[in-house]
């Protein structure tokens, strides 16, 4: 059965925001590489559009490669959108779900191939609320964002995890991997 697999990126103090971290060279280079191991990548609306910022760097390149690699790599991947407003998408790799996020993850576990990534927040959380996350893969960048929205703020029960992994970078960011130990 293929792993679900929540890839998200936080500050210290636990804010989920794109725009707060510090990304670096090495940090591009690690998501290309677990980009290449997965087979898809479920998104909600927001961060979609967010990760539709990566698409200039198909037709202007950036001066760093590591930039351009991902790039590359998140246009490859297929993207599934779950949306209540969006009702198309112009992204070839993208499609918008035709059926709710609970029965998509468990269609998918349910096929053969590589791991499922899920790269929102609220899909997090949906899917942490429904027992359907099996790894959590959380890049902490060292900085106290001081506002914004928490990564796990709406999770009510209480969960645990295994630490399994660590992944240090030279500027101080961090991979923490964790199994969720009471995941059904």
């Amino acid at each position: 059965m293929r792993k679900v697999i929540a890839a998200i990126n936080m500050t210290i103090d636990g804010v989920f925001d794109h725009t707060a971290g510090l990304p670096d060279e090495e940090i591009h280079q690690h998501y290309t590489e677990l980009l290449d191991h997965g087979d898809v990548i479920l998104y909600g609306r927001k961060t979609y559009q967010l990760m539709e910022y990566w698409r200039t760097f198909l037709e202007n390149s950036s001066e760093e490669k590591s930039m351009n690699d991902f790039a590359i790599a998140i246009d490859k991947i297929p993207k599934i959108v779950f949306s209540n407003t969006l009702k198309n998408v112009d992204w070839k790799s993208a499609v918008i779900a035709n059926r709710d996020l609970k029965e998509t993850v468990l269609e998918l576990k349910q096929q053969s191939g590589n791991d499922i990534f899920i790269g929102s927040r609220s899909l997090i959380i949906q899917l942490m609320k429904l027992n359907l996350i099996d790894e959590l893969q959380l890049c902490i960048y060292p900085v106290i964002a001081g506002n914004g929205l928490q990564l796990f703020e709406n999770i009510i029960d209480r969960t645990i995890l295994k630490l399994t992994n660590t992944k240090t970078f030279k500027g101080g960011g961090i991979i923490l991997y964790y199994e969720l130990t009471n995941n059904s």
